[in-house]
Formats: structure tokens, sequence, C-alpha cells
């Protein structure tokens, strides 16, 4: 029998390109999406092209296990067993839009199927975190060609994550939402699914631009980190004044992530003062982020698309 174990949805707050460059990152669960493998003896429609889709991941991941490449022991024969008595990843995380469908999913293998899991009882070390990291890049790397491991490291932690480095990182506390606040951050749905691995292939195209390098090194990482700083402390005034700079920084910088449709709408929240858009993970379509002092007024603006609150001040 199958114990579930839930796997939450993540969200990028801050971060998102940075951290390749040593930006600080900022992640948190998003419970209202979530994924768990689940066990059905009439395998047909979706759960049946998940359990397809689980025996090429599975083996990907024995490929490397037997090349001894693997960083953690995979017990293949328990996997290939739950996969014909009909196990799927039952999930209702959006693929494509950037809150970690993927790393829902390879949390919940290594979750299941590893036999050396780092397991915590209390908070975990930054040595147990950065190992986990480098366990989940490299099986997430199979969906993206190249993965940080950073979506499923939150996914199974379900802990808010502080980025401080490529070296540091470590769980962090969240300040207190205030439930009545006009303040919100929301999730804004670009209504297509963007995919992961392009938009990487085109910064990593824009990374060979010393004049790009120089900007995330020095304006991004700047407002990006200030942000986080800010946020924080819940220190409101500098957040919104940050937020402003990145989400304009993002428009001139990121265009290419950025559908044509939102160009309007993202120039339009910097100009108004109602609302200020940025990348909700790598972009090229699913969800942006938002950030607004008043949320009744961002939705009238943004009334074309449904805004999902995340967070209110």
């Amino acid at each position: 029998m199958l114990k579930e174990s839930l796997f939450y949805a993540k969200i990028l707050l801050f971060g998102e390109y940075g951290i390749i460059q040593d930006s600080m990152g900022l992640s948190i669960p998003y419970s209202s999406f979530k994924g768990s493998l689940k066990f059905n003896q009439d395998l047909k429609g979706d759960s049946l092209i998940s359990n397809q889709h689980l025996e090429k991941f599975g083996n990907y991941i024995n490929e490397l296990s037997d090349s001894g490449e693997l960083l953690f022991s995979f017990d293949s024969a328990k996997f290939y067993s739950d996969l014909s008595d009909g196990m799927s990843f039952d999930s209702s995380i959006p693929q494509g839009f950037g809150v970690g469908s993927s790393g829902a999913l390879v949390a919940a293998i290594y979750d299941r199927y590893s036999t050396d899991k780092i397991d915590f009882d209390k908070k975990p070390s930054s040595n147990q975190i950065a190992k986990l990291k480098s366990i989940f890049g490299q099986m997430e790397s199979y969906f993206h060609g190249k993965s940080s491991g950073l979506d499923p490291l939150i996914c199974y932690l379900n802990l808010p994550v502080l980025i401080k480095s490529k070296e540091n990182m470590g769980t962090v506390g969240l300040p207190s939402a205030n439930e009545n606040g006009k303040g919100a951050i929301f999730l804004i749905n670009s209504g297509q699914p963007g995919k992961t691995e392009p938009m990487i292939n085109i910064f990593m195209e824009k990374m060979k631009n010393e004049g790009f390098r120089n900007m995330l090194r020095k304006e991004f990482k700047k407002y990006n980190d200030a942000c986080i700083q800010s946020f924080l402390k819940r220190d409101i005034a500098p957040l919104f004044s940050n937020i402003k700079e990145l989400s304009s920084l993002l428009l001139k910088n990121f265009s290419p992530m950025i559908p044509t449709v939102f160009h309007n709408l993202w120039k339009e929240g910097i100009e108004s003062n109602a609302y200020y858009l940025k990348l909700c993970g790598s972009g090229g379509g699913g969800y942006f982020l938002g950030f607004t002092q008043d949320i009744d007024e961002a939705q009238k603006r943004l009334k074309d698309y449904p805004l999902e609150v995340v967070f209110t001040f």
C-alpha cells in the first residue's frame, strides 16, 4: 500500500535567472497546487500517460545508477514493481507554468525510492540542503536539460528557502501575512504554458554578452537582493521602490521571456504604479508574479486575467 505523501507547488518570489549569477533567491511552497504518487489497477487516460512517463524517467535514473553517476541509491526493483501495479503521479500542478510541476514529481520519486534518503526530524542543516539540491538538480535535468535542483528542493522540504549564494542557503521564516491588507503578491495567468529549456537557452545566449552579464551582476543583483531583504523585514516602502526597478529591468532585458501580449500590461503597471510584474520561474508563458499596494485596483486594471493572491500585506 502506498503511504500518501503530498508535494506542494513552489513559487520563486525572487531570484529567477539571477541565482545563476549568485544573486539571492527566495522560494516558498504554494499549497494551492499539489501532487502525489497513486495506484490505479485500471490505468487509462492521464494516469496511463503518467505511468508511461514515469517509466521513462525511471529508466533515466537507472542508467545513471548503472553508470555509477547517480548521487543517491535508487530502489529500481521497488520502482518497476510499483509501475506494473499501476502507479501514476496525480497532480493538480499545471505543467509549464513556473510553479514546480516537475519539481514535485522529482521530490515524490526521491522520497519513495531513495534507500539512503536525507530525512529531517528538525531543521535541515546547510550541508543537507546543499546535498539534496545536487541530487535534485541531477534528477530534474531529465526534464529541462539543466536544473539547479531548487524547485524539487522546495517541494521536498515544504519550507521557504533563502538562497544567499550558490553555496549558502537555508530555510527561513516568512513575515506573517495581513489577511485584511490591501497590499498583495499575486499570480497572473498568461493563459499559455511556457517551456523551460528554450528560455534557458535564450538566457545562456544572452550571457555571452558582457553588457548583459554586467547588468545581472550589478543592477539585477542590487534590486533583487534589496527586494528580498525588504520583504523579509516587511519593509513595504523600499520593497515597492525596488520591485518597480526590478520590473523595469526585466522588461528591458528579458523581453523574450515575456509574451508579447504582456509587454503593454507590464509597462502600464510600471507607469501607473498600480502593480508591478515580474517573472515567475523561467517565463515564456505560464504564471507571472505581481506586486501591488491595492489589490482591488490591480484586479480592475488586469480584469481580463484571473489573479490568484499568494500573500497579503
